[in-house]
């Protein structure tokens, strides 16, 4: 990645799903009609630019951060909005509505293995169409936006773009701005309908293996469950070819791969951490994904991005919650030294 230049644009705005996450530890997830004990219960932040700018702020990014979006007139809005006052994070382009609640999701993450249910309520996040961005009067060099499949409004056709998220994206790049997406994971058949189109008007495509799978057709996982390296590859390599402009990510539990535009390939396997450190898996792709964008907004060199995003991957690991596990950028950093990484993916 180049330096960036003295008069470069400065600062990440994202925009897309605020929620709230009500994280209850269980001991197992039940068949129908039986029970399950909650051992654990907190509250925290949910939805990729909620947890990505609050990854940002408590690694001590130091750019600007604004926040896009739409809560409700509700104690759950308060609380967003209060928490981004906190890490002092721009709040002018997160609005309030009366017409739908703040969006919330409870997740339920067995205490053995850290695996996740969710049970989402979209709520005023559906509504938001990013409307109220004039892109052209922000100073932020990266706009990055999620999830795709989960905005209403966003997701909505749009005759000239594909989606109105195509369309905001493409707003983006032409007021000067970089654009970075991510897709939220689901089984569905929608991901080339409301996926593909945005991707023409995408800088960094920063994605996990389910979804780059979904997007492009390619089985990720082996039927025994092993990472398909080759697979990998060609995930990354169909999504630029579907526009994406500079740089595919694909992230996944072991580790990470990355290709540029200009053929630059890297592999960053993930670190190696004993199975009594991890509290929950919830928000470790967006850590990822913050870390990543750190990296890029300072113009570092992709391998130092990917280690950066796999570090701040692993101090989320250490909380149930989304973002309350990451601390200081040099304190997700020293994990690697402590711990070491696993062994390397790219199996060559």
């Amino acid at each position: 990645m180049k330096p960036k230049p003295a008069n470069a644009r400065h600062g990440l705005m994202a925009g897309g799903n605020w929620i709230i996450d009500q994280v209850k530890i269980i001991d197992v997830y039940p068949q129908p009609e039986h029970l399950s004990n909650i051992r654990n219960q907190s509250q925290g932040t949910g939805g990729a630019p909620f947890n990505v700018l609050v990854d940002l702020a408590r690694s001590g990014a130091p750019f600007p951060l604004l926040a896009a979006g739409l809560v409700g007139r509700d104690a759950l809005g308060q609380q967003v909005l209060d928490t981004c006052r906190k890490h002092k994070i721009d709040i002018s382009h997160l609005a309030v509505t009366t017409k739908a609640p703040t969006s919330f999701t409870d997740v339920m993450t067995e205490q053995r293995d850290g695996r996740r249910t969710f049970f989402h309520a979209r709520g005023a996040n559906a509504l938001w169409r990013g409307d109220d961005l004039d892109f052209r009067k922000t100073k932020a060099r990266i706009f990055h936006l999620g999830y795709l499949l989960l905005l209403d409004a966003l997701d909505q056709p749009d005759p000239k773009f594909g989606t109105k998220a195509s369309r905001l994206l493409a707003a983006a790049q032409e007021a000067g701005i970089k654009t970075s997406v991510d897709v939220v994971s689901e089984d569905s058949d929608r991901f080339g309908r409301l996926v593909n189109p945005a991707l023409k008007h995408v800088d960094y495509c920063i994605l996990n293996e389910i979804e780059a799978g979904k997007t492009t057709g390619f089985k990720i996982r082996q039927a025994d469950g092993s990472l398909d390296t080759v697979a990998v590859r060609h995930a990354a390599g169909a999504l630029l070819q579907q526009g994406v402009r500079e740089l595919v990510v694909i992230h996944f539990p072991e580790g990470a791969f990355a290709r540029t535009r200009k053929g630059e390939d890297v592999w960053q396997s993930s670190l190696k951490l004993p199975p009594n450190y991890i509290a929950g898996t919830t928000g470790a792709g967006d850590a990822f994904c913050a870390g990543v964008l750190l990296g890029l907004h300072e113009g570092w060199d992709l391998p130092r991005c990917l280690l950066t995003g796999v570090c701040i991957a692993a101090a989320c690991l250490s909380d149930a919650t989304c973002t309350n596990g990451v601390k200081s950028l040099n304190t997700s950093m020293a994990l690697a030294r402590k711990f070491g990484v696993r062994p390397d993916l790219d199996g060559e």
